[in-house]
């Protein structure tokens, strides 16, 4: 098989059929396979995914997950399930186009690369959630050491070799981009056409794309510890200085020394303080989840089909 096709499922029962229809159109040199896989969906998902099945024109898998675990485990779960060279994430609600498929393969290979990220000229997203992504961006330059030109986007093809090595991670918080770019500096882009959503609403919201960001930022860097070290430097000089002031006011203008500015010094000290305490206790957190073996995504079941030969 030459390429894998993963595809993440979640509320995804209004958009599959047109998903499959276009599925069944696709041609890839060297043949592909899809995964489904079922993220927990409350609604028909998984219904409508095995009602479409048999009716699949190439080898297909589906993948149930017991529960929600977000959209990067079960990008994991299909990813250990791939038998391809190549195998290329692509999102559910057809704002990535699968006949673009081909085109991100023969750009790896042609480029003996070993991930190739898609790019847009104009993303069909809404304004607050492009902003988000523009911001997340900038942190990975700083965060995961990635090229700053290369965009990371959720359409991407990795080698099979990648996929395999990215599979390993059993953690529960996982964030794709990071882990590639712990295996490889390989990269490479492809600008591609982001359609408008098929139907239905994002999935994503402002507390996901958070989480999400957090992902990428406390499980693979400590930069957060270190702006917090930085920071203490900053607010312990501010806090002698401003103590340095209110003595020399005291001395030369004999300015009483006021329960005003003292509030005002110990409430900044403290919330600062709290601040950091918390980002050291999500750190703490995430040991104590991942040392207590919480499960990254539980398979209920997995469902093959291979097409019938004519």
């Amino acid at each position: 098989m030459e390429t894998s096709i993963v595809i993440p499922l979640y509320r995804s029962a209004d958009c599959l059929p047109a998903l499959m229809e276009r599925l069944n159109q696709l041609e890839v040199p060297g043949g592909f396979e899809v995964i489904f896989v079922n993220d927990g969906s409350p609604d028909r998902t998984a219904a409508v995914c095995r009602e479409w099945l048999p009716r699949c024109r190439f080898p297909a898998i589906l993948v149930d997950l017991m529960r929600n675990y977000g959209e990067h485990n079960a990008v994991l779960a299909g990813y250990r399930e791939a038998r391809g060279k190549w195998v290329v994430n692509i999102d559910d609600d057809l704002q990535n186009a699968p006949e673009d498929v081909p085109r991100l393969v023969a750009h790896a290979r042609s480029g003996g690369l070993d991930v190739v990220y898609s790019k847009y000229a104009v993303k069909q997203h809404e304004g607050w959630r492009n902003l988000g992504s523009r911001f997340a961006n900038a942190v990975a330059n700083l965060v995961l050491q990635k090229p700053r030109d290369l965009y990371l986007s959720s359409f991407r093809c990795v080698s099979a070799q990648v996929a395999r090595e990215v599979g390993r991670y059993s953690g529960p918080f996982p964030y794709i981009d990071g882990l590639i770019t712990q295996v490889t500096q390989s990269y490479g882009s492809l600008s591609v056409h982001h359609d408008p959503r098929h139907s239905g609403e994002s999935n994503y919201n402002l507390r996901r794309l958070a989480r999400l960001w957090l992902n990428m930022v406390l499980n693979f860097s400590i930069l957060p510890l270190r702006l917090a070290i930085g920071l203490g430097f900053v607010m312990a000089a501010v806090g002698f200085v401003f103590l340095l002031v209110v003595i020399g006011e005291h001395f030369v203008k004999g300015t009483p020394l006021g329960w005003g500015s003292l509030m005002g010094g110990l409430v900044l000290f403290c919330g600062t303080q709290l601040l950091v305490l918390g980002g050291v206790g999500e750190y703490v957190g995430r040991i104590f989840l991942t040392t207590n073996l919480k499960p990254q995504s539980t398979v209920r079941s997995i469902e093959s089909h291979q097409p019938a030969v004519l």
